[in-house]
């Protein structure tokens, strides 16, 4: 299982940016994929994430109301649509998949074993 992320780059703030990541192969029907970020010094984060197959969405505080997780099954796909981009949201993102995943734990590092490879993101002011 390979994860193929894209879409970063520089960026104003208040602008907007579109990262995608196509999931290889889909091993099981209940695929949870999602984003999390690392800014330098920091500890990687928890953006959002979202069910391939029923669509449901879990997000950071830090970016409800501006970012959007969205999926296309057909294509296995996830796309993270970010809005009103602030400095501080500048960082490497990465994206993560895993199967059977609890919704309690969308938000941890730890339950996802499958990492693409990260896509740089920078804010500036």
């Amino acid at each position: 299982v390979q994860l193929q992320a894209s879409g970063g780059g520089p960026v104003q703030a208040g602008g907007s940016l579109r990262l995608s990541c196509q999931l290889s192969e889909r091993t099981t029907w209940r695929i949870v994929m999602g984003w999390f970020r690392q800014a330098p010094g920091q500890q990687r984060e928890f953006v959002a994430a979202i069910s391939l197959s029923a669509g449901h969405t879990d997000y950071a505080d830090s970016v409800k109301d501006r970012f959007i997780i969205s999926r296309n099954t057909a294509k296995n796909t996830v796309y993270l649509q970010m809005n009103s981009l602030k400095p501080e949201d500048t960082a490497v993102y990465y994206c993560v998949a895993d199967g059977t995943l609890n919704r309690s734990s969308w938000s941890m590092a730890a339950a996802y074993n499958y990492w693409g490879q990260g896509t740089l993101v920078t804010v500036s002011s």
